[in-house]
């Protein structure tokens, strides 16, 4: 048993940090959305923060945009060219894929510094990407409503997805303490 916890240490290691970091993260997300009441339609203040920038960003392509407080669900509506083309709830903020973009790099170890500013660029990169993912998927609900499944279920999750798989094998490459092992072999 302890050839088999020494040889798979490196893996065992990874794993309780990443679930320990992802947990400890979830659970601070949780209470912060727990400060909310869902039945009184309140909407937390950082999907309204994603919903207010996104407003700005299609605002680039048309000035006949605003957003307003759904009135029968925690959510925000957006309303581009006088029609309600979508709406903006919790998991739309793509705060949970930022926690688990940051349980893998913590993770897979690097230096501090290195780990503390790459969790800060690439959780920026992630931000700003999901708002002009949300005002893309707008734009596109606009022009062809009939593809809404396709747009929102499949493409624009495949973005926002291969991104962040993308920083992670810049990550694991370029800055984890297994880059530079692997590196020196």
């Amino acid at each position: 048993m302890k050839n088999l916890l020494l040889q798979y240490k490196p893996f065992l290691l990874f794993l309780a940090k990443f679930l320990l970091t992802y947990i400890l993260l979830t659970v601070i997300y949780q209470t912060y959305l727990n400060r909310f009441e869902t039945e009184k339609n309140e909407v937390d203040s950082f999907s309204q923060w994603v919903a207010h920038q996104t407003q700005s960003v299609l605002t680039l392509f048309d000035t006949e945009v605003y957003t307003e407080a759904h009135p029968t669900e925690p959510s925000i509506k957006i309303i581009y060219k006088g029609q309600y083309i979508s709406r903006i709830i919790e998991g739309c903020n793509a705060l949970s894929v930022i926690i688990l973009f940051v349980a893998f790099v913590v993770a897979f170890t690097g230096k501090l510094k290195q780990t503390l500013i790459f969790i800060l660029i690439g959780s920026v990169i992630i931000h700003l990407l999901n708002i002009a993912r949300i005002a893309l998927l707008s734009i596109a609900l606009y022009h062809y409503p009939e593809y809404e499944h396709l747009l929102h279920g499949v493409v624009f999750p495949l973005i926002i997805y291969g991104i962040v798989f993308l920083l992670w094998v810049i990550w694991v490459n370029k800055y984890s303490i297994h880059a530079t092992t692997t590196a020196k072999k």
